[in-house]
């Protein structure tokens, strides 16, 4: 099947790509509580004749090909969505209170399933086998560790391992894929929690408590100077407070405060996050203590940085640019280079097999796609659910026949 027949077919599923899309929109579940999402992809996965196997908590996983000897890729859609309150305006907008879609992954997982489509309909064509996989929980960076540990990388063991991730409010028409370079694409991400113990009281008689919300303002701000002082500018080591809670009501000095942040780095080896742990805790316990105050420090939920195979992205780049032409293109001039901020918990995928993970554009600037991922107003533009599908079904097609 060329280039040409995978994006005829691709167009022809445009409005059951839409329909499946907005469906999963409709009905947002987070983490590994998917059951409509899941229900939805296996019924659709049975009706093209597939047999859908359970792995781990809550994914998905199928097999094509198998019939002509040769490697296994790996195909993956991430299903789950936020806790976030919806706010686009849209026809087809969440009807679940506090989750949306706000990353896209409905239209990953719309996309994974025209690929299926494609590739079920040509399957006599594949030299080797396509593992797709369905996978929750990519959010709180569970997901995919949670299928490796059930076995998805097995069964056949994985040769080559492909993601693709939606990206709106780019200066650029939807439907352009961007393939990044080898190396580091992607930061790791870390949770921690800073829990400052003080004593309560009422707010006419401070000098009878022990404030715990003085204790962590000044926290925060001596923590800034582990990025200002203590790592070298030429690297990237980034950590973030998001959530601050102390207290319920005005006139009552509370008995604790807490904090809720993410640490950043882009070194595989982990040496900056370790550095930033040890020093967090050094500080948040060193200056709760001048404050008279107990501090813990929590670290959890750890992904690692993501890791682009040079030779697999090579591959994509050749396989985009023959099914898209000027549509595809090297994202260095995007980037210079540098590897983003945001996190991916494929990126345990790629510690373990080669792996590429490119970006398909849905949603023009230009054209009043302004909000980008997580915001609760942003849009993605469904004229890119017929290239990802082509995509994800190409890549699959062509790295299959070249390493047979």
């Amino acid at each position: 099947m060329n280039a040409a027949e995978v994006l005829t077919r691709s167009g022809e599923l445009q409005p059951w790509l839409e329909e499946v899309r907005h469906d999963l929109h409709r009905h947002p579940e987070v983490g590994f509580e998917l059951s409509y999402t899941k229900e939805r992809v296996k019924r659709e996965l049975e009706e093209m004749g597939f047999t859908p196997e359970d792995c781990g908590k809550c994914g998905l996983v199928v097999l094509l090909g198998g019939k002509k000897p040769g490697k296994t890729i790996l195909l993956r859609a991430d299903m789950d969505a936020l806790p976030v309150r919806e706010e686009a305006e849209v026809d087809f907008a969440s009807e679940y209170e506090g989750k949306m879609h706000g990353c896209g992954h409905d239209m990953h997982t719309a996309m994974l399933l025209g690929a299926a489509r494609i590739l079920k309909e040509n399957e006599d064509q594949i030299a080797g086998t396509v593992k797709l996989v369905f996978q929750p929980a990519e959010e709180i960076f569970k997901g995919s560790e949670d299928m490796i540990t059930a076995g998805v990388l097995e069964n056949p063991k994985v040769d080559a391992a492909v993601m693709f991730h939606v990206v709106a409010a780019m200066p650029m028409p939807s439907g352009m894929v961007l393939v990044p370079k080898g190396g580091i694409s992607m930061a790791s991400c870390e949770q921690y929690h800073i829990t400052v113990k003080g004593k309560g009281g009422h707010g006419s008689m401070p000098h009878a408590a022990i404030d715990p919300i003085t204790a962590a303002a000044h926290i925060h701000l001596a923590l800034q100077e582990i990025n200002s002082r203590e790592i070298d500018g030429n690297e990237f080591g980034v950590f973030t407070t998001g959530k601050f809670q102390a207290g319920d009501v005005s006139n009552v000095i509370p008995d604790t405060a807490q904090m809720w942040g993410t640490i950043r780095t882009q070194d595989p080896e982990g040496r900056i996050s370790e550095q930033i742990r040890q020093r967090m805790t050094q500080i948040s316990k060193g200056v709760g203590s001048a404050f008279r105050c107990e501090t813990e420090v929590e670290f959890y939920d750890f992904c690692p940085s993501m890791v682009i195979d040079d030779a697999l992205s090579k591959d994509a780049l050749k396989y985009m640019t023959e099914l898209l032409q000027k549509g595809a293109m090297d994202m260095t001039p995007i980037t210079g280079g540098k590897p983003g901020g945001g996190s991916e918990d494929f990126a345990f995928v790629s510690h373990r097999v080669p792996t590429v993970g490119m970006y398909i554009t849905a949603g023009n600037s230009q054209e009043g796609y302004l909000y980008g991922q997580h915001h609760p107003k942003v849009r993605f533009d469904d004229k890119a659910l017929g290239y990802g599908s082509a995509a994800y079904a190409y890549m699959a097609l062509r790295w299959l026949e070249e390493h047979a």
